[in-house]
């Protein structure tokens, strides 16, 4: 992570780098930048040009594609 949480390690980063974000999910950096392109990813937060990923939003995005099985 941020070298802010390793300096301090009882904070804790509401927000997550774009190289985190793809680790957090699960999925590749490439697909977070196609996802943005498309809007079918998790939200983002732009800052001129760099992109961070909350990581309520992340959550939020992995809730919305939870699979349940049914049961039977």
């Amino acid at each position: 992570m941020t070298s802010t949480t390793a300096k301090h390690p009882a904070i804790q980063p509401a927000a997550l780098s774009e190289a985190d974000a793809a680790v957090y999910v699960g999925k590749s950096r490439a697909y977070l930048k196609k996802s943005r392109r498309f809007g079918t990813g998790p939200a983002y937060v732009r800052h001129g040009r760099a992109i961070t990923y909350r990581i309520r939003d992340l959550d939020d995005f992995l809730l919305r594609h939870v699979v349940r099985p049914a049961e039977g």
